[in-house]
């Protein structure tokens, strides 16, 4: 029975017309895949030789930290003239040279290697406005009445720097953000991150570094900070070659004009002109206890 009825199905299918369909269908197909061919080849976006040459010679991390998608998206930007060099910081200086060459730009030497510092020494000696409660990091913290540090520009130590470092060069202790120079490439996520913009970068070269960020005069500082600088002029006063001056109550440092003497840490009240290495604070200690 079940053979019969198969066979009337079988004789009831035009096998004809379906092998017609299929053709047709297989025309079709085979014209729309030639039309795509030929509108991609038309259509196709020519991208500049250079923007691979470019890349080959960026650091190649694809951290992210020039504001682009990874090293291509910073090639591509380059070459189209919307970014500058300058905003990696992790690049090669002979590798910069090249890439100036390629672009056909002058090399401006201005990008020297760098690292990270913390413009902030407060932490735990800096009084808090209110105890806060909620997820901790210093991002959080700092929508809600600009963070809990009674300073401003007051470091909350809570790690939003340390979450975002790719090298794990940052930790937080006694309060603040400390950065380990040996670590840091100098991508530049944590002060892209930091709520309070308290990350800077000083050359590699660089013996000191100015730990605090604050703008208020001497006596609020006092209110408020135990570690903050108070505006006194005595490192502007002590650097015999006018490597330092007064910015709106905060010591700025001219590292070209800097001879590494460290007069500005002898003279400084409140110590809060830092070593950027820890080798170096370790040598003035030693040599310090031997004067004694």
């Amino acid at each position: 029975m079940e053979l019969l009825m198969f066979s009337a199905i079988g004789r009831d299918i035009q096998w004809a017309s379906l092998g017609i369909a299929a053709a047709i269908l297989l025309i079709v197909s085979l014209l729309l895949g030639v039309l795509i061919v030929i509108i991609s080849r038309f259509c196709q976006v020519k991208e500049d030789p250079r923007v691979k040459e470019v890349e080959n010679l960026l650091a190649g991390s694809n951290c992210g930290a020039c504001g682009h998608p990874g090293c291509a998206g910073f090639a591509k930007a380059l070459v189209e003239g919307t970014a500058k060099l300058d905003s990696c910081g992790q690049t090669k200086k002979q590798n910069q040279i090249e890439i100036s060459n390629i672009l056909g730009i002058a090399y401006s030497g201005e990008t020297e290697p760098t690292i990270a510092v913390v413009s902030c020494c407060g932490g735990n000696k800096c009084q808090d406005k209110y105890a806060y409660q909620g997820y901790g990091n210093c991002v959080s913290q700092n929508m809600l009445a600009g963070g809990r540090k009674a300073c401003d520009a007051g470091c909350m130590g809570s790690g939003s720097c340390v979450d975002v470092c790719p090298y794990m060069a940052i930790e937080c202790y006694d309060g603040y953000a400390h950065v380990d120079p040996d670590l840091c490439r100098s991508c530049g996520l944590c002060i892209q991150t930091c709520p309070k913009k308290l990350i800077k970068r000083v050359p590699v070269s660089a013996t000191v570094y100015v730990a605090c960020s604050s703008e208020c005069r001497g006596k609020d500082v006092m209110n408020k900070c135990q570690a903050g600088c108070i505006a006194c002029g005595k490192c502007e006063r002590n650097c015999p070659t006018g490597a330092i001056h007064l910015v709106n109550n905060v010591p700025i440092i001219d590292y070209s004009k800097c001879s590494h003497c460290g007069k500005c840490l002898e003279g400084c009240p409140r110590h809060c002109i830092k070593y950027v290495h820890p080798e170096q604070a370790e040598a003035a200690k030693q040599a310090e206890a031997k004067a004694e």
